[in-house]
């Protein structure tokens, strides 16, 4: 027991130095655990408590192929464009009233989580949460933790939030025969959520990180740069008939029409009294940002030259569908062969199955068709085209392909189908009809079958660090509470505390839990200590439905550890966070919520 507390002490100091790799840090504590208990084996009756595959068993638990399972819907998601609508009406939505917009949806994610399982709600919000960092120009740090921290606030309201108030509520029954009902937990969950909402809004808010996304240092350089493209209006197209509004195309956010090609005339602004015509030829300016905005919401604008785009991935000997449309910038090479020749002479379409969207060059403003300027030199090209042909580029010596540039592009004909899978799984899940490790590796299944997207992108959804940290975690707590540890550590902080009143004892408890939940998780720390609840309440002569309630609510408080609940799991990669960044902001939480649990229990459970 002492060389397993060891083991874990060693492992969350490791953890919160940030020196050495977390999947080293997470193997290393399982290697640990191996080799303590094959020089130590520990039997009982002759069964060996602690073997290989038990400590191993982590690795295969549903809980960790649910969260694998739902990072893969998300990607799907990601890739289809499901959530690009109403993300895009939020966003409008939010530059008019951002802070309203933003306290609006942690609230309904908070309303949410208290009667759905808050994990494919975190799903959910991840793209929402990183559009509006993005829109607002804040760092996705700053969103991402107070998405977890806001729905695992909500979890604890009602019986069914969370799955821990349903495994302590079942441990009770089976222990006790009590019941809790479906609303018992609200008062106080309330209380505790408003709390941890105001602590977030305030102090919380300084402590979460400022860290930028370490894969696109490119971001802020590259913003701001404007590339010549052009639009053709074609039959059909969504801007026939679209006119200017104060002398703005709000068909066209954020980007500048320069000049209108219609047949020999050229249309220059101010455009007054006019209205787009099919034929027309539109010579806008507009960055990347724009662009792939464009991309996404309305992909009917840029049809002309999506047509272009052979969209096929060769697959074992098979053609398929591919579902990534690429978008990279490119630098024409010095000595290129396409220097003094125009984007038709070239034939790039024809050569590398990729199109132009875009010229960049900063010498000087254009005004003519994209089709038509000749590249020197030093141009950068915005080019659109399938993954597979965009790597096929590297080779091309006439231009340097930038490559942290490169960019997938949701496709919007997946999106409903996409959209479909996710509802599924929530129903599913949200009724009972199949637990969320079912419905979630069943979902990812279905989202690669479909086509909204393919084995390698699924592959690349799944973090190594999650799943390490998973099993780590897993292993870890096995060993702690079947070496006695968790029990031994439980009872007796119960029986000291008892000796100083019912509040004391409660206050203990909460803590308690608070701190195993954050080393276990907060399944494991409710089933284990419902049953230690209720025997320190026959002790102490006080009410056990009060103990039993105190475990939920604070195996609740995942808020120091990534490894406490999944959704901390599923935000840290997106948050692009650090183990201490959740000791840092959680721990603080978890005692306020302590502060006020103890001040509001003696009052609402009558201790005297």
């Amino acid at each position: 027991m002492w060389a397993t507390l060891a083991i874990i002490a060693v492992t969350v100091v490791f953890y919160t130095l940030d020196r050495f790799p977390l999947e080293l840090i997470s193997a290393g504590a399982v290697v640990a655990l191996l080799i303590l208990f094959l020089l130590a084996p520990m039997e009982r009756n002759g069964e060996n408590l602690l073997s290989t595959e038990t400590i191993l068993s982590g690795f295969a638990s549903p809980a960790l192929f649910a969260i694998l399972g739902l990072l893969i819907i998300g990607q799907g998601m990601f890739q289809a464009g499901t959530l690009e609508l109403p993300t895009q009406i939020l966003l409008r939505a939010f530059e008019k009233a951002p802070f309203v917009i933003t306290a609006a949806v942690f609230l309904f994610i908070m309303v949410i989580s208290a009667f759905l399982n808050n994990t494919p709600v975190v799903v959910m919000f991840i793209p929402i949460m990183a559009a509006i960092a993005q829109q607002s120009k804040i760092r996705v740090s700053r969103f991402m933790m107070p998405l977890s921290y806001v729905s695992i606030l909500g979890g604890m309201t009602t019986l069914i939030g969370s799955s821990t108030n349903l495994l302590a509520a079942q441990s009770y029954r089976a222990t006790t025969g009590g019941e809790i009902g479906f609303f018992e937990l609200t008062p106080m969950g309330l209380v505790l959520a408003g709390a941890g909402i105001l602590y977030m809004a305030t102090a919380g808010r300084w402590l979460l990180p400022k860290r930028d996304n370490p894969s696109q240092p490119w971001t802020n350089e590259r913003e701001g740069k404007h590339f010549i493209a052009q639009i053709e209006v074609t039959r059909g197209h969504p801007l026939i008939g679209k006119g200017p509004v104060a002398g703005l195309f709000v068909d066209l956010p954020d980007i500048t029409v320069r000049m209108v090609q219609r047949r020999e005339r050229a249309i220059l602004p101010p455009f007054e009294d006019f209205a787009f015509r099919t034929g027309d030829v539109v010579i806008v300016a507009a960055t990347r940002s724009a662009l792939t905005s464009l991309l996404k919401s309305n992909p009917d604008m840029l049809e002309g030259l999506m047509a272009e785009t052979s969209i096929a991935d060769e697959v074992d000997g098979s053609v398929q569908r591919s579902t990534q449309l690429t978008l990279v910038e490119a630098i024409v090479a010095p000595g290129s062969r396409l220097i003094g020749r125009s984007v038709a002479q070239i034939g790039f379409h024809a050569q590398t199955n990729c199109v132009i969207l875009g010229i960049e060059r900063r010498s000087r403003m254009i005004r003519t068709q994209m089709n038509t300027i000749r590249l020197e030199a030093g141009d950068v090209l915005l080019i659109l085209g399938d993954i597979k042909d965009i790597r096929a580029l590297r080779s091309d010596r006439d231009i340097l392909l930038l490559e942290w540039s490169m960019q997938g592009l949701p496709d919007q004909r997946n999106a409903n189908v996409a959209a479909l899978i996710f509802a599924g799984v929530i129903a599913a899940t949200a009724t009972g009809l199949a637990p969320i490790a079912v419905s979630a590796i069943a979902g990812a299944t279905a989202m690669v079958a479909s086509g909204c997207l393919n084995v390698r992108q699924a592959a690349r959804a799944i973090d190594r660090r999650i799943y390490l940290l998973i099993g780590a975690s897993l292993a870890m707590g096995a060993a702690l509470e079947r070496t006695g540890g968790a029990a031994f550590l439980g009872e007796g902080l119960a029986v000291a505390a008892a000796d100083f009143g019912p509040t004391v004892l409660v206050s203990t408890f909460f803590i308690m839990c608070a701190v195993m939940t954050n080393l276990l998780s907060n399944n494991a720390t409710s089933v284990l200590f419902t049953p230690v609840a209720v025997a320190a309440a026959q002790i102490a002569g006080i009410d056990e439905h009060i103990l039993v309630l105190t475990v939920i609510f604070g195996s609740n408080c995942s808020f120091a550890t990534p490894i406490a609940y999944q959704t901390n799991l599923l935000v840290m990669t997106p948050g692009h966070y650090k183990f201490r960044d959740f000791m840092v902001v959680g721990g603080p939480l978890i005692i306020l919520l302590w502060v006020v649990y103890t001040a509001a229990a003696g009052f609402y459970f009558d201790l005297g």
